[in-house]
């Protein structure tokens, strides 16, 4: 039975999510989201074919820019330890409007990573053995079989992972903190192995052979998307603050705590790959990724049994993100701000699990998959969509953040449950926050940016090259029309006042 909690009521909410995770569980929400295995698995042969060796540089700009967002967001999990993070925060920085629509992007944008990540066992299952190839013989994601592969493998895994988000949070959370243990465990001996079978120094890391013709600027913006793609959901644990115990102290430290080990173990990784490479010019690299460096530098037995964590690692990734998706689902519902608002907020009191936000994120990222089948140039389609629509998120809470500091409405006072005071960043509140929203602004320009030799290489396909644009557009106009016609038919349940939530820290 969820225990009771006082700070839920503060906010005008009841404890019916069960609240059973510690600090562990609380930072492998986050990781587990990040997940370092699956993205980098997923990404690096596309970093590497823009931007050649030296787009290993991509990731410490990347990760310092989202370390500038973290600090940002581990202030707000201290004072808001509400589900719906994005959603709550944004709403109670600017007003109830504007943070809908920050709710509303981030969890499509959430439903998008789903899908995304589900595709990445493409990368991984045919490389074990061949019969994971179901359709078709050419298992490279690049090829028409390989999409369509890559499509109802993440379906089978969405069936999976949709069960999990359905049964219980204790069976979650256990997963969760076996499949992230596994894989720090594998990325650790991953790192270890490839350094121990370099065939280069480090040097090649400033190498610009192999750098796309838009030099090495251009190489380095577009192979800036690998470590973008990585280091989003952070915030997850922020996410789960209604399921976590002390969620004041603990949702700050492991919501940094997250994405500073999976920034180290990530570049540790890539940088890994980049040495331990047979050939840096064979075009290997650019196709097959780490899954190639594994298995030809390692051996097919130890390279496969790395790769079979990466396979764990990846369906924990999908179930965590899945999780997220229906914890955003679940808390604008309770405020009644989506469709069938009644039957999403609904929790089981047996379980404490909100069972149908699980149906509705598994049928919508399944639904995502379809267009694997349309075009191979889906796949990166799907997975810059997803991290511009978290990216524009994030922007749309250090925006108002940045404008309560501004006028002095941001108060760093407070405790958290033992008595400390609340993480803030203090004086240095003002530049982090600045830093970190011009950061979210610049990298969301980049990634929506429509290159036609990034996503539509191929050509006749201009949807693809636009897609990032046009289904941010969609996303826009849809919330746009709900809300005009949800203003003529209900009013909505209204978030509460800042000046409440001010009080209760």
């Amino acid at each position: 039975m969820p225990t009771t909690d006082h700070s839920l009521a503060e906010f005008g909410y009841r404890q019916e999510l069960h609240r059973s995770l510690g600090r562990y569980a609380s930072f492998a929400a986050g990781f587990s989201f990040i997940s370092v295995l699956t993205t980098v698995f997923q990404f690096f042969a596309f970093g590497y074919a823009f931007g050649g060796p030296v787009f290993f540089w991509a990731w410490p700009a990347v990760l310092l820019g989202q370390l500038l967002v973290a600090a940002c967001f581990a202030e707000l999990a201290a004072r808001y330890p509400i589900s719906g993070a994005i959603y709550q925060w944004s709403s109670r920085l600017s007003n109830p409007t504007f943070g809908w629509f920050a709710g509303w992007i981030m969890v499509i944008g959430q439903i998008v990573v789903v899908a995304a990540a589900a595709l990445a066992l493409q990368m991984v299952l045919p490389a074990i053995w061949s019969g994971f190839q179901l359709v078709g013989t050419d298992p490279a994601v690049t090829s028409t079989d390989g999409a369509a592969n890559a499509a109802v493998l993440g379906v089978i895994l969405l069936v999976l992972t949709t069960i999990v988000n359905i049964v219980d949070n204790r069976v979650m959370s256990l997963i969760n903190r076996v499949g992230v243990t596994a894989e720090i465990i594998g990325a650790a001996l991953i790192v270890v192995l490839l350094l121990t079978h370099s065939k280069r120094s480090p040097g090649i890391t400033f190498h610009t052979e192999g750098a796309a013709s838009s030099g090495l600027l251009g190489a380095l913006l577009v192979g800036s998307f690998t470590a973008a793609y990585v280091m989003i959901g952070f915030d997850s644990a922020g996410e789960m603050s209604e399921e976590t115990h002390n969620p004041r102290r603990t949702a700050p430290r492991t919501i940094l705590t997250a994405l500073a080990a999976a920034g180290l173990l990530g570049g540790l990784v890539i940088l890994g790959g980049l040495l331990a490479a047979p050939s840096l010019n064979d075009g290997h690299l650019g196709v097959d990724g780490l899954s190639y460096v594994l298995t030809s530098s390692l051996g097919d037995g130890v390279g496969k049994v790395l790769l079979a964590d990466v396979v764990v690692a990846i369906a924990v990734a999908t179930l965590a993100i899945q999780t997220a998706a229906c914890r955003m689902l679940f808390s604008m519902a309770r405020d009644g701000q989506l469709p069938f608002s009644v039957r999403l907020a609904r929790v089981n009191p047996r379980t404490g699990m909100p069972s149908a936000p699980a149906v509705v994120v598994g049928v919508l990222a399944a639904a995502l998959l379809l267009l694997n089948f349309a075009s191979p140039d889906a796949f990166l389609a799907i997975g810059t969509t997803c991290i511009v629509m978290l990216y524009l998120a994030y922007a749309m809470v250090t925006g108002p953040l940045l404008v309560r500091r501004v006028r002095g409405e941001f108060s760093s006072r407070g405790t958290d449950e033992t008595g400390g005071k609340l993480f803030s960043l203090g004086r240095w509140g003002v530049p982090v926050n600045a830093l970190a929203l011009l950061y979210g602004l610049v990298m969301t320009v980049n990634l929506a940016w429509p290159r036609a030799a990034v996503y539509d290489p191929a050509g006749g396909h201009w949807y693809f090259q636009w897609f990032t644009v046009l289904f941010l557009a969609a996303t826009l106009l849809t919330g746009a029309a709900y809300r005009a016609y949800r203003g003529t038919s209900e009013a909505p349940t209204p978030v509460p006042e800042p000046a409440v939530q001010e009080a209760a820290v």
